[in-house]
């Protein structure tokens, strides 16, 4: 008798970005692939299986004809060249490998209509990939530290949704929600919506017209009480999503 797979089998596998960095553990201090645990407990809360991408040279982007999803995770400041920018004083560790790398995954997600979900850099890699721009020092056009709190520590922001988002039907229409950056959203990319924003009107997500699921947030749903919704919205497209032929 065929044995019927189990419901973890028939989970959507979750492509999930990694940060490429020096790092310890044990007796080692080397060069790493590595991820913070909570994106790994937000997409198992959501019902999917994580799939580790690491930035390297090998072209990843057949490891996605595997999967169903895809997420893009925060981390170092993008290359402001990728948007034809001067390189500012306050944008620091950038890596430019890592970010060539993410958009060659991003846009080949696209094109096989995967769902995908941008977290803090991963939402502004999602804008620039689609010839947005950023704002490299957020201070500067704000004129507070409200987005960036003391390092290793993520502050607290109120941030309104359009009703009928991809974002607001997970959250409702207010939410208080976790976050730590320096950089923004400046000028949208093409047919990118802006649908959240701070009470500074920082633009906290933005959505792809025509898509069924791709969002990008500047703050970090795996990090609060909001990331299950999220995260579980993303799966669940992702298992009903029509493959690509």
């Amino acid at each position: 008798m065929t044995q019927r797979p189990s419901a973890w089998e028939r989970a959507p596998r979750i492509g999930v970005t990694t940060y490429l960095e020096q790092a310890r553990w044990g007796v080692w201090d080397r060069p790493a692939a590595l991820l913070p645990q909570t994106y790994l407990d937000a997409v198992v809360d959501g019902g999917g299986i994580p799939v580790l991408l690491p930035p390297t040279d090998t072209d990843l982007r057949p490891a996605l004809d595997l999967l169903d999803g895809l997420v893009l995770v925060g981390g170092a400041d993008l290359d402001p060249a990728g948007y034809g920018a001067r390189r500012e004083p306050e944008t620091r560790e950038i890596r430019p490998s890592r970010d060539a790398v993410e958009t060659d995954l991003l846009r080949h997600a696209l094109e096989l209509h995967l769902p995908v979900f941008g977290v803090c850099r991963g939402a502004q890699l999602l804008n620039v990939a689609l010839g947005g721009t950023l704002h490299q020092h957020l201070p500067d056009t704000i004129g507070s530290q409200a987005h960036l709190p003391m390092p290793g520590h993520f502050g607290s922001i109120r941030i309104e949704l359009a009703t009928g988002s991809l974002a607001a039907r997970a959250l409702g229409v207010t939410a208080t929600v976790s976050c730590h950056h320096h950089q923004a959203i400046d000028r949208l990319g093409a047919d990118l919506t802006a649908v959240a924003w701070a009470d500074d009107r920082t633009v906290e997500a933005i959505e792809l017209a025509g898509r069924d699921f791709v969002l990008g947030v500047q703050w970090h749903p795996e990090e609060d009480a909001t990331r299950r919704p999220l995260f579980s919205a993303l799966v669940e497209a992702a298992r009903v999503r029509t493959p690509v032929v």
